[in-house]
């Protein structure tokens, strides 16, 4: 497809693992492992930004959700059982089929389209999620640009990519690539973003940065979220 941000051949690598998306144990194990510490990061700065009741099962409820680059649906359909009007997009034609499937044999009223955030212009999001795709598209800027007009007024845009640095080389790379079940080939070191990068990127976007987190591994729990964004970081900006 003709697109300023997408890369055909990124989009042509993800829609050839769309068949094994929900297999904790397939090509995309990693985001089942990431999936849970992401949805925290989520819910606890909706909480906060919307002053909602961390109790609530479907705090979500009324508002509109985008997730961008939304594979077959890992994050999206969380996001619909907490109770958002959820749309995902994806390049892949292929991950968008799976998707819609999986959402249907879960009685799960996602609304999937193929495509880039061309497919959305014009439509506004209360929120807007992007995580773990940045690193994948020709022109960050541009894409981050596309997102944050897609936010509606005092609405979040929540991001997070590979920090640029010599221990995501190695840990997604040198090791995930090679014996932590990322397929070969997935990342592209020179295409991570530094944390610095990615919030000038939302600020010249006209949005304003409300936090900065990371993502970091411990062998005792996992993913935990983290002061440190050597590994991986999270974004959240905020349109006023």
């Amino acid at each position: 497809m003709e697109s300023a941000t997408v890369r055909p051949e990124e989009a042509a690598r993800f829609g050839a693992m769309a068949a094994e998306w929900w297999n904790p144990r397939g090509s995309s194990a990693m985001l089942h492992k990431l999936n849970p510490v992401r949805l925290r990061y989520i819910r606890d700065q909706a909480d906060r930004h919307w002053d909602l009741d961390s109790a609530d099962r479907r705090p979500l409820s009324g508002k509109r959700a985008l997730d961008m680059g939304c594979g077959a649906g890992l994050l999206a359909e969380p996001l619909a059982r907490l109770g958002a009007a959820v749309t995902g997009v994806d390049a892949a034609a292929e991950t968008v089929a799976v998707a819609r499937a999986h959402a249907a044999a879960g009685g799960l009223d996602v609304m999937y389209r193929q495509g880039d955030a061309d497919v959305v212009a014009g439509e506004s999001f209360d929120l807007v999620t992007c995580l773990e795709v940045i690193e994948h598209v020709a022109d960050p800027v541009v894409f981050v640009a596309q997102l944050a007009a897609l936010v509606a007024p005092g609405g979040l845009l929540i991001l997070s990519t590979p920090a640029k640095t010599a221990l995501s080389r190695f840990a997604m790379i040198s090791v995930g690539e090679t014996l932590g079940g990322i397929p070969p080939g997935t990342h592209d070191w020179d295409r991570f973003v530094a944390p610095e990068q990615l919030r000038a990127a939302a600020e010249a976007a006209g949005l304003r940065v409300i936090d900065q987190s990371g993502l970091s591994f411990s062998p005792a729990r996992g993913f935990v979220l983290s002061d440190s964004m050597a590994l991986d970081h999270f974004l959240t900006a905020v349109r006023a």
